[in-house]
Formats: structure tokens, sequence, C-alpha cells
């Protein structure tokens, strides 16, 4: 279980005075055990819901990071990218855009889709199983792409 394994890494950076670590794991718990105590959760949360709530925690920090670097705020972006790269390392490994085409070339033909009119036939399928494997924008604009 990742939160299991958080607790550990947290130590590890506490005794080995990695700061910028530390931000980003407690990040992790404190969505982990929020994700955990939501209304309607189970104790236990599934992988999915993990990888969602990590996916969810790059995302905030990419449009902060943004935002400060459109502010000439070096400082502070310097902090949302450290935590980014950490909260990354706990995902699964991001397809590469080829990989992502070819995979959707494939589910296209399998569902039988001809135009743009079946895009939400792909999007839900493609989404369901690049869960935590590619990120949205780039399913829906490989989609795009293909079906135009």
């Amino acid at each position: 279980m990742l939160i299991t394994q958080i607790d550990q890494d947290i130590k590890q950076a506490m005794l080995a005075r990695q700061e910028a670590r530390l931000r980003g794991l407690r990040a992790i718990k404190s969505a982990l055990l929020l994700a955990r105590t939501e209304k309607g959760a189970s104790e236990d949360i599934s992988e999915e819901t993990e990888i969602k709530v990590l996916q969810r925690l790059i995302k905030q920090r990419k449009e902060s990071a943004d935002i400060y670097k459109t502010q000439n705020r070096d400082d502070l972006y310097q902090i949302e990218a450290e935590e980014m790269q950490v909260i990354e390392a706990y995902l699964p490994k991001q397809m590469e855009r080829a990989e992502v085409e070819a995979y959707l070339k494939e589910l296209i033909s399998r569902v039988g889709a001809t135009s743009v009119k079946d895009m939400g036939k792909v999007m839900g399928t493609a989404n369901k199983e690049l869960a935590g494997k590619a990120d949205g924008k780039t399913i829906s604009e490989v989609v795009k792409q293909l079906l135009g």
C-alpha cells in the first residue's frame, strides 16, 4: 500500500534532512489520508484512487509553477518543481506520445470509431485503460488528431 511506503520514506527523508523530498511526501500523505476519510470512501483506497490523487497533486503544482514562472518568482517556482519531482516518482512510468498514438489507433479500430462524433466512446475507454500512464490532455489531443 502506498501510504505505508510514504510513511517509511518520510522517516528516511527526515533522517537525511531532505527538506524538498519531505515537503512532497507530506503532501502525498495528507492527500491520501484525506481521500481515505472522504464521504463514502472505504478504509482502504484502491490503487486507481491513489493514482488519481497523485495526478491531482501534480496538476496543482504544475498550475502553481506556471503562475510563479510568469510572475518571475523563481524561488516559489523551484519549490513547486521539487515537490512535483517527488510526487512523480510514485506514479507509474508515463507513456511517450508515440506509444499513446499506437495504443489509441488500436483502440479506435477495436471500438469501431470513425469520426469525431465517436470521441466520447474512445475517451472513456482510453482514460480507464491508460489511467496513470498518460495524462488526459495528451490522450484527448491524440484522439482528436486520429479521428479528425
